[in-house]
């Protein structure tokens, strides 16, 4: 039985091999296109390839036909240990290769970055939220390769929750910015890839862009089924399954009415403050029955970040079934179930909220219309959930043009 056991258990891990683009580039020889061009690679510490080799190291690897000339790191720097908005140098990088930061002067490659280049590749994982910058530094990338003629070329990665989830709200173009560039659902369900083709098309950049789909990649796939290894995109985002609770609990950190697990060792996957009875809360939630959630009562002591060393109460949340789960439903029951549960407690949180953390919300968030029914509704919850219902109906549907997979 067991023998048998085993036997379905290795068929289903081999059935589930991903081939990523950086792999296919070189195995099915698509170098070969780099003959006597000077290559910028815009990357960090996720851009392995399946056997986890950096794709830094394969392209210079490679690179008897053409060379690579600089590196470009995003948010957090090449190497995954900065915080998020926190200032990165440039300097030099892996072979003494000239490195530019998209996040210290400059977010956008500028004319001296860009200065020889003939050739832009982009190799880094997403974690599938509009409000995360990786894709954001690609579009401006885009945006600043087309202008010069620079061809772009994207090594396509897994969107970590799949392809079929699409949740939450649009981005009204007033509050377009860095933590959210183009008008697609908070969740979006498309790979970077997919995104960049979308992008490319959409807003009319005229990149001359080229993307290297997977193999074995299907749309119903979480991270955890592509056989591949987990590298931490950032350093609140440890674990292949810590995105979908990054969209559970993101917006309510923006608010920081409570803490979410950052300084703890559960980022965005616990709510709590020291005001919250975890028995009550995690009761309350319960009782809404939504699909695919529990929530467990729960008791921490952050050690750093906000509600640092106080004992906090609240929820761990716990995904039951990723095929029904709907992380912006969460986050907005939780926050309705916060309001009604604790109004003094709520009121008290949202009025020590500065005016630059409005403004991160409303950006994060695509719109301001949700911020004002925060503060000025009773019962916020299901229209929170409800909201811009018949916009995502259309994206789904042009979407579709831009599917790889």
């Amino acid at each position: 039985m067991r023998v048998f056991l085993f036997i379905i258990l290795f068929t289903r891990l081999l059935n589930a091999s991903v081939d990523l683009g950086v792999d296919r580039f070189f195995s099915e020889r698509f170098d070969a296109a780099l003959e006597n061009k000077r290559v910028g690679i815009i990357t960090n510490q996720t851009g392995v390839d399946k056997e986890l080799r950096s794709t830094i190291d394969l392209f210079v690897e490679h690179a008897h036909h053409y060379s690579v000339v600089a590196l470009f790191s995003p948010e957090h720097g090449l190497k995954g240990d900065a915080y998020a908005w926190e200032k990165v140098e440039g300097g030099r990088g892996p072979h003494g290769i000239l490195v530019h930061s998209l996040m210290g002067d400059t977010r956008r490659p500028t004319e001296e970055m860009l200065n020889g280049i003939d050739v832009l590749i982009y190799d880094i994982q997403d974690i599938g939220i509009r409000s995360y910058t990786y894709a954001t530094t690609l579009f401006y990338a885009m945006e600043e390769a087309a202008k010069r003629g620079i061809q772009m070329i994207v090594l396509d990665r897994p969107n970590p929750m799949g392809g079929i989830l699409v949740d939450g709200p649009m981005l009204e173009n007033k509050w377009r910015s860095f933590i959210g560039y183009i008008n697609v659902p908070y969740c979006h369900g498309m790979t970077i890839g997919e995104l960049a083709l979308f992008f490319n098309a959409e807003y009319e950049i005229k990149c001359k862009l080229q993307v290297i789909p997977m193999k074995g990649w299907q749309r119903s796939m979480t991270f955890k089924d592509t056989g591949l290894t987990w590298v931490p995109t950032s350093p609140h985002i440890p674990e292949p399954d810590t995105p979908i609770y990054n969209a559970s609990t993101g917006l309510l950190g923006e608010l920081g009415l409570v803490n979410i697990g950052i300084g703890y060792t559960l980022p965005f996957k616990v709510v709590g403050a020291p005001w919250i009875d975890a028995e009550k809360f995690a009761e309350t939630l319960n009782a809404q029955k939504l699909m695919g959630v529990r929530f467990l009562p729960f008791h921490y002591r952050p050690f750093f970040g906000s509600q640092r060393g106080k004992d906090c109460q609240g929820v761990k949340i716990v995904v039951t079934n990723f095929e029904t789960y709907r992380p912006l439903m969460i986050q907005y029951l939780i926050l309705g179930v916060l309001k009604t549960l604790y109004p003094k407690q709520f009121e008290e949180a949202l009025s020590k909220i500065t005016p630059i953390q409005k403004e991160l919300f409303c950006k994060a968030s695509g719109n301001a219309v949700m911020l004002d029914w925060i503060e000025k509704e009773k019962y916020i919850a299901w229209k929170l959930i409800q909201y811009q219902h018949n916009e995502k109906e259309i994206y789904l549907v042009k979407r579709k043009s831009y599917l790889l997979y």
